[in-house]
């Protein structure tokens, strides 16, 4: 075999074989990372980006059962069918929300702070069921475990549900990040097969005296055709994802922060007349829960901070009639029926955000969909290409080894 080795026919042999198989290996490992951006684009559509916008859910439907429970406590004695329905669709949704998260993740501790959540949301609702019965009945003590239904909420619920939807908002970027990356190993490989192919030609040159070896040619061709086919695919890939993360990610998260500072202002809105105390400390949060809620609406459609700014107004007045004595006006201006009270203006203010994120979650999606798409055939494309070029390269030499045989 080694007096074999140095004979040109032996070289022919070996650089057959050599070219084929860092052919074939370039062309596994290229399929292979392909393919494993494909699965990433999948499970940012049916894992990652659910989940996240199910913790997303979550955390709504939690803050709007606490504002539900608390204006429908402000209303006085029984509280109307439509306070009531409101509260129990909102505990629902939680419910559901929660089911959708503890079935879309796999870590041990996020489900376990989606239990810890699931124990303190019975403890909630056993709290507000108190509040209600002694509400009903007239007897102030109602307040007392309202106000510990809340701060349960507030401390812990809410702060729980929050801390999830943040990571896996991570996670969803991560993935996204993923899908559109370069495939390294891959085109260091394919670079090998080409400077393989490049080397086998000045060999055979030497060997035979004959410039070209036209399978060496389409070998070398059909590399180059599949690092071409690589970089252009995953770089339409990564600017679609680009795309996602800007039009979709970004923006879902900062309309879903808006959300979230808007429902916290609601809840500091009722609590701090519930309390029937000094507002101050409340008041204080309210504006920074709304100034917050400012700064991630510079983007927002006008009607959105329009809304914004008449909640703020409503709320100043309400806040007027409390320190100037009048109770019986500032629960009005805070869950009463008039278009321009708070209820309405921060009913806008929700129906907007979560239009938005909405339509924010629909693009994302869309541009992930379409990375994917870009992506769809490739693995399977460059895999058989490169099975092609090896095929060329041993169609190419064999008659140069017939010669010798």
């Amino acid at each position: 075999m080694r007096r074999l080795a140095r004979t040109t026919p032996g070289v022919i042999g070996i650089i057959a074989l050599a070219v084929a198989a860092i052919c074939v290996i370039a062309g596994v490992v290229c399929g292979g990372q392909l393919d494993g951006r494909i699965d990433e684009r999948n499970a940012v559509l049916t894992s990652s980006e659910p989940f996240a916008y199910a913790a997303q859910n979550l955390y709504a439907a939690l803050s709007a059962a606490d504002a539900a429970a608390a204006s429908a406590f402000l209303s006085g004695g029984i509280e109307t069918a439509e306070m009531r329905a409101k509260y129990q669709r909102a505990l629902a949704d939680a419910a559901s929300a929660l089911a959708d998260t503890t079935a879309g993740t796999t870590d041990p501790a996020t489900r376990t702070s989606l239990a810890d959540i699931s124990a303190g949301l019975s403890a909630y609702t056993a709290l507000i069921e108190s509040a209600r019965a002694n509400n009903r009945q007239g007897f102030v003590i109602g307040s007392a475990y309202l106000r510990e239904a809340s701060t349960l909420m507030q401390t812990s619920l809410l702060p729980g549900a929050e801390k999830i939807f943040t990571a896996n908002l991570a996670t969803v970027d991560k993935d996204q990040r993923a899908v559109g990356s370069l495939p390294i190993a891959s085109l260091v490989l394919l670079t090998l097969a080409l400077v393989a192919i490049g080397v086998a030609s000045m060999i055979m040159y030497g060997r035979t005296n004959r410039q070209f070896n036209i399978g060496l040619v389409i070998a070398a061709a059909t590399v180059v055709l599949v690092i071409g086919w690589v970089v252009v695919a995953t770089q339409l890939a990564a600017g679609e994802i680009e795309h996602s993360r800007a039009e979709g990610t970004a923006r879902f998260e900062q309309l879903a922060k808006a959300r979230i500072n808007a429902q916290q202002a609601r809840t500091v809105e009722t609590l701090e007349l519930i309390a029937r105390g000094d507002i101050t400390a409340r008041e204080k949060s309210f504006h920074g829960h709304i100034d917050e809620l400012g700064k991630l609406l510079d983007a927002a459609p006008a009607a959105t901070k329009d809304a914004v700014q008449n909640w703020s107004a409503s709320h100043q007045k309400q806040t007027d009639a409390y320190n100037g004595g009048d109770y019986e006006a500032a629960v009005a201006q805070a869950i009463g029926p008039d278009p321009a009270a708070s209820a309405t203006q921060f009913a806008a203010v929700e129906s907007s955000l979560r239009d938005g994120i909405e339509r924010t979650r629909e693009t994302l999606r869309d541009r992930v969909a379409a990375a994917g798409a870009w992506l769809a055939w490739s693995p399977t494309g460059t895999l058989v290409l490169m099975v092609v070029a090896a095929s060329a390269a041993i169609v190419g030499l064999w008659p140069r080894l017939k010669e010798f045989l």
